[in-house]
């Protein structure tokens, strides 16, 4: 049988590669991108949001989610829960109903689209007949009322979604009995709110755009109330007793008004514009909340000045003499408030404030003085600044663990003490079986470190650098530049902010070390700062050093930006990581590769022009090299500048084509008569297509020339102590990678601790390689004797690793663009290769090297490297041999922006940025795999239970 096997195959390696390699994207983290929709179920105590793109998730307490996603892809425009039902029905911008069911399977539940639904008016009728407005689920759990532009009410039978023609409310029979001037403005031209009687579930309210509202009796079919507005109409709310309801108008005003029995068209008991006189904005939704105390809560959104405050994304809260009100930095979406839903409950005594904001959910703790904001456990607003960088660490020592939330709960103390209150469901997934970091940088000069070990991404800490700098903004600012007298009373909340003081602040580079608490931050305008823990709040000088990587060669001249102006004295720091040291890099160019070694005291850092080495023990440079080439005119620009070499590039790229063409005529031979080249021609066409047929998957990758731009950009950076000078003796060395193709290897003499402070770290260039396709050199890795990656720093001294085996010969593995190959140590002789472009015809993007662990046993683990391409694959490829194990497709080919955020873990899992606010997570791995797992349980139904889901969500999103 044998063979038959194709070249290579291996059963057993084929059943060990099921046991530990597999591809599943897990959990999406963040907010999500475009959200458009809100509900919320009291029942269920769970929040669904909808999106532009079709999507629908379903939050509960953390780690409670779930995930649908509309074939159609259409806007998602309302969200209504199923009242006591574990349903929901969304309807799109298609005008299409969608009903969905959280139904167990494999002892979970899943979130499953039961049913779908267009509501069809009679043959000839124009669309405005059943494009539908509002939608009311009715607490009989039996059917759903529809209404639409054309005035008429379609009844639909749930789950069934069949129109019961017979019990259609039209407009017709609405106006029967009203006062002959309303019969004859058009009055119900489009139903704006629905909304059923809180204590008789045969009652429904009916609002109409033009200002009249009916009560509409569902067993006599006819109406029992005519409320006769002049202002049009955008939301309606009933009061818990169903004595009063409110309305809320265009104009900013809202109206109360009485329902009794004796007079069927009563008059508004009082009207009121809480920002008038002057002309104000739509009051869009609003809330009227009684309380023990006998003092109403009167929320809504809106209402605010057009002249003055017409740019202002409000919502008001009014409570007796208290008023404040809350300005986002995004539209509002929706929003809803939570409370007693106890139908025995005489008053609704609200606790929160749920609010969707186009870039971010807030909350709103009433129960407490002030109103503060709840933090919250998940949703964050990952692009509250634009992401830069980002960097996973992984099973981090709890020690530092708990020092970093003792900082970051110092930063948390203007936020409420109250638990999160969306918290249906129960989370059945294990616990985390380690503490997982990501950091991510921001344009703002932030760093933000988030707890990565579960399905929910929780900030922990926030650090910002921009104390060290002289800013246009203080960073001591108050967020609320209005005084406690000042009208209206507005109070900013929210943590989006997409203005950046300066953009030089971006973070582009960050590299923690977990053992010993040292953090590096390098950013755009060449800073690179090196920060130590500290658990309290100090005021200290940072040290500051330059970095001159042009060395004062002549000819050079920076056209970019400027380098930060540093504040002068002593900085204060609150806890957390402080910085110490500020190495500036001149020219200020943004920082591409940075590297930190906490046993031996060393940051390394590298831009487009060369690199250097710092020993923050003894604050001073050790070294700088220009890898700046004599052509590359255009890495002086900067990336901030607005000339760009579009001439020079041309012209390159014409030299190219020009060189191969030249190249092709020298091997065909350059001298003779005409039929000796043809002979030569006719015979180098032969050797071609003979070398094609040899070898029919390599492509022929033209080799780069010295002059293409760029060339000296550094792109990696790496410490090891390995054989560099001879098979004797090891020593610490320094690896550089460079855009070129070119890597540096420099020897380092770094002192004994004893003499440490006194004797200065030395260095010497011992190697330089040269690759002949001059590909981008991605990544650089040493093995040891037994073809095991060096451990990290402090690793082996804190027992977490083996120690490197000495004793065998070591391999350099040096990963470009377009190939793999292992080099000997000391020699550096080419010993293996791997051709990824000639043979795939792809690029690498990202390389690390990942532990994999044997879902069968825990006896068995390898270390393979996992490779990003710019087709948005995904290839693990073994090591030492640099065999393909597997390939998966992750992200989109297209989506250049997501496969430069894609970040891996050490232990096969990864992140990618699917928009500015989410990352996707996803797994290579059998055995490590985070995603949601949990089960939401049918509550007890409590008979004439007839408090549902009042938040009227299908106003706010079609008006905005």
């Amino acid at each position: 049988m044998r063979r038959f096997l194709r070249p290579g195959h291996d059963p057993v390696r084929e059943r060990l590669k099921r046991d530990l390699f597999q591809f599943n994207k897990t959990v999406e983290h963040g907010f999500p991108h475009q959200p458009s929709a809100l509900g919320y179920s009291p029942f269920l105590r769970l929040m669904a949001i909808g999106t532009r793109s079709g999507a629908i998730k379903l939050y509960g307490a953390p780690g409670v989610e779930f995930m649908g996603l509309h074939e159609e892809n259409n806007t998602v425009m309302q969200i209504h829960f199923i009242p006591d039902q574990c349903q929901l029905v969304t309807l799109l911008d298609d005008n299409s109903l969608h009903l969905w069911s959280l139904k167990q399977h494999s002892g979970a539940s899943e979130l499953r689209e039961e049913h779908r639904f267009t509501l069809k008016g009679p043959p000839g009728s124009p669309p405005s007949a059943t494009q539908v407005t509002a939608v009311l689920p009715h607490s009989s759990r039996e059917v759903l009322y529809l209404g639409t532009e054309s005035g008429n009410i379609f009844v639909v039978e749930l789950p069934s979604f069949r129109v019961l023609e017979d019990r259609t409310i039209t407009s017709e029979a609405v106006l029967q009995r009203a006062p002959e001037d309303y019969c004859n403005r058009r009055s119900c031209e489009l139903v704006e709110a629905l909304q059923e009687h809180p204590k008789n579930p045969d009652q429904i309210l009916i609002g109409y755009s033009r200002g009249l509202i009916v009560l509409w009796d569902l067993q006599n079919n006819k109406v029992t109330h005519h409320f006769l507005g002049n202002q049009q109409l955008e939301n309606l709310y009933w009061q818990r007793d169903g004595s009063k309801f409110i309305s809320c108008h265009y104009d900013g005003s809202y109206t109360q008004w009485p329902v009794s029995s004796d007079n069927r068209h009563p008059e508004p008991l009082e009207n009121f514009v809480p920002y008038g006189p002057f002309p104000c904005k739509a009051v869009s939704k609003i809330y009227w909340q009684t309380t023990k105390n006998g003092l109403p809560y009167i929320i809504f959104q809106g209402g605010m000045p057009r002249a003055s405050y017409g740019d202002r994304h409000s919502i008001s809260v009014v409570h007796g003499s208290q008023q404040i009100a809350f300005d986002f930095t995004s539209r509002v979406i929706d929003f809803f408030i939570i409370f007693s839903s106890e139908p025995t409950a005489e008053f609704d005594d609200p606790s929160a404030m749920v609010v969707l904001a186009e870039e971010e959910l807030v909350v709103i703790d009433l129960k407490t003085a002030g109103w503060p904001a709840v933090h919250p456990p998940y949703l964050a607003s990952l692009h509250c600044s634009a992401i830069t960088c980002s960097h996973h660490v992984s099973n981090i020592p709890l020690k530092l663990w708990e020092r970093i939330i003792s900082a970051g709960s110092k930063q948390n103390i203007h936020y409420s003490s109250m638990p999160w209150p969306i918290d249906g469901g129960t989370n059945i997934a294990p616990d985390p079986p380690q503490r997982d970091l990501l950091l991510t940088g921001h344009e703002d000069g932030t760093v933000r470190f988030w707890d990565a070990s579960g399905v929910c991404l929780h900030l922990l800490y926030k650090l910002s650098t921009v104390r060290v700098f002289l800013t246009d903004a203080d960073p001591n600012d108050n967020m609320n530049p209005l005084g406690e007298d000042e009208w209206p009373p507005l109070r900013k909340v929210g943590t989006f902010d997409p203005y950046s003081d300066d953009p030089r602040l971006g973070i582009q580079k960050i590299y923690l070390c977990k053992y010993s608490g040292y953090l590096a931050v390098a950013g755009t305008a060449g800073q690179v700062l090196v920060m130590e823990l500290n658990d309290e709040d100090a005021e200290h000088v940072v040290d500051h050093a330059e970095a001159d990587l042009l060395q004062d060669q002549e000819g050079y001249r920076w056209k970019g930006h400027e380098k930060l102006k540093t504040r002068d004295g002593p900085v204060r720091f609150e806890a957390g990581f402080q910085p110490f040291v500020l190495v500036q890099c001149q020219p200020p160019a943004v920082v591409t590769s940075l590297a930190l070694h906490s046993e031996w005291k060393l940051v390394a850092f590298g831009t487009s022009h060369g690199f250097g080495l710092f020993d923050h023990q003894q604050k001073r440079l050790v070294f700088v090299k220009c890898t700046l080439h004599p052509s590359d005119q255009l890495a002086l620009e900067g990336p901030l500048s607005r000339v760009k070499s579009l001439k020079k590039s041309l012209r390159q790229s014409f030299r190219r084509i020009r060189r191969s063409r030249v190249s092709g005529r020298k091997r065909r031979g350059g001298s003779g008569n005409a039929s000796e080249v043809q002979e030569a021609n006719a015979k180098f066409d032969q050797d071609t297509l003979q070398e094609m047929e040899l070898a029919p998957v390599q492509r022929k990758i033209e080799a780069r020339s010295a002059e293409d731009s760029f060339t000296g950009f550094v792109r990696t950076l790496y410490f090891a102590d390995t054989f560099l000078r001879d098979s004797s003796r090891h020593c610490p060395s320094l690896w550089a990678g460079t855009n070129g193709g070119t890597v540096y290897a420099f020897c380092l003499r770094v002192p004994p601790a004893e003499r440490r402070m006194d004797e200065p770290v030395r260095a010497e260039q011992a190697k330089e390689i040269q690759l002949m396709h001059r590909a981008p050199v991605v990544g650089i890795l040493v093995l040891d004797g037994r073809s095991n990656p060096l451990p990290e720093p402090l690793e082996v001294a804190h027992d977490l690793s083996k120690s490197p085996d000495m004793q065998g010969s070591h391999q350099l593995l040096v990963v470009s663009e377009e190939q793999f190959k292992v080099f000997t140590l000391p020699k550096v002789s080419s010993k293996l290769k791997l051709k990824l472009t000639a043979l795939e015809g792809c690029r690498v993007r990202k390389v690390t090297v990942a532990n994999f662990g044997s879902c069968k046993t825990d006896d068995y683990s390898e270390n393979d490297l996992a490779v990003l391409t710019n087709l948005g694959d995904i290839q693990i490829i073994s090591l030492p041999f640099l065999k393909l194990q597997i390939r998966y497709p992750c992200i989109r080919k297209e989506d250049v922006s997501g496969i430069a955020s894609c970040v891996f873990t050490k232990y096969g899992q990864g992140f990618y940025l699917i928009s500015p606010s989410e990352f996707e997570r996803f797994s290579l791995s059998t055995k490590w795999l985070v995603e949601p797992r949990c089960v939401v349980d049918m509550p007890e139904v409590t008979s004439n239970n007839h408090v549902h889901n009042k938040s009227g969500m299908e106003n706010a999103v079609r008006k905005s």
